[in-house]
């Protein structure tokens, strides 16, 4: 087990300098310093001393890859590249470019508390209530249970989540008055903000997770051993409880994992949409204002843990499923 967590460590690692050196070059094959300079200064008469003064400011008057005036290591080091980009692996986020009175990673520590407020409960809900919801089809399969249910999964999952936004918000917030249609408190009183967005969120996964999880119940209740299990006299819940269940577990697990980076990121629309000061409003703000110090580091961060996530899977699957081995 730990010599295959330090490889994946190693291979994480090396997958991590491939992303940081491609977005980094993507970024500024579209975009150059001057160009960055010109948005965030903004207006339509932009002199160079501004475009100048404010390339010193954040540190892109330097060259992008490579130094030929400097000596030594300086030719490397003294570029847009190691001071932008290489500092993220030693997780120094650096500061907005938009505006550098932000600290990048104090913002990364505050607003992730929040949406892990918003994610998390969602996370754990999203499992619980898609894997019930599929049994309770698998159960009643080739009933009208079964049929209406699919059709109520296919519905669900046509409809875009900007439709249970806007119809939630004027249900439960216009019409019932339950809960405030956007904004955030901290402490206890975040309750009454989150309760929507995470029963609006949990509505729009639902079809595609039970409809997902019913196919794979009803692969298992095929196989062979289900029909020994019958045949010992096995009541039908404890046939998908105790059977069906189990085995599906590594298929739930990585549709479960996959899911894992959107519970730090953040929900982007349903914060944004509802005004909760998360990481998912962070990287939407950061897009819009073209902030290439907030989006490489947002970039950075995903992918530390869609790695992680993955480690975390592969190390679940040994809990779920004893054959499996990590080699």
């Amino acid at each position: 087990m730990l010599s295959y967590v330090l490889r994946r460590f190693g291979y994480g690692v090396l997958v991590l300098i491939g992303v940081n050196l491609f977005t980094f070059f993507l970024f500024f094959s579209v975009n150059t310093p001057d160009d960055m300079a010109r948005l965030n200064i903004g207006g339509k008469r932009v002199s160079q001393e501004q475009i100048e003064k404010w390339k010193v400011e954040r540190g892109y008057d330097k060259p992008l890859y490579w130094d030929a005036t400097q000596a030594g290591s300086a030719k490397l080091t003294h570029t847009i590249l190691w001071e932008r980009s290489a500092s993220l692996m030693l997780w120094d986020f650096g500061r907005s470019d938009a505006r550098q009175a932000v600290n990048i990673g104090h913002e990364i520590k505050t607003r992730m508390g929040v949406s892990l407020q918003l994610a998390l409960p969602l996370f754990i809900l999203q499992i619980i209530v898609s894997v019930a919801f599929a049994l309770l089809l698998v159960f009643f399969r080739n009933t009208a249970i079964d049929f209406w249910g699919v059709v109520l999964c296919v519905l669900m999952l046509s409809i875009s989540s900007l439709f249970y936004i806007i119809v939630g918000q004027y249900f439960f917030s216009r019409v019932l008055r339950l809960v405030p249609i956007n904004g955030y408190a901290p402490g206890l009183d975040a309750i009454k903000f989150l309760a929507l967005p995470i029963l609006l969120s949990l509505l729009s996964r639902l079809g595609g997770e039970a409809r997902l999880y019913r196919a794979m119940f009803l692969e298992e209740i095929a196989k062979d051993y289900v029909r020994t299990a019958r045949a010992k006299g096995l009541s039908e819940l404890i046939v998908l409880f105790r059977h069906v269940l189990r085995n599906a577990l590594i298929p739930i697990i990585t549709s479960a994992g996959s899911y894992l980076p959107y519970v730090f990121l953040g929900s982007l629309v349903f914060e944004s949409f509802f005004g909760i000061p998360g990481l998912g409003a962070f990287i939407i703000d950061a897009i819009a204002g073209q902030d290439f110090a907030i989006v490489r580091s947002m970039v950075f961060l995903g992918a530390v843990l869609y790695i992680a996530s993955n480690a975390l899977i592969d190390i679940a699957y040994t809990w779920a499923d004893p054959r499996v081995r990590l080699s």
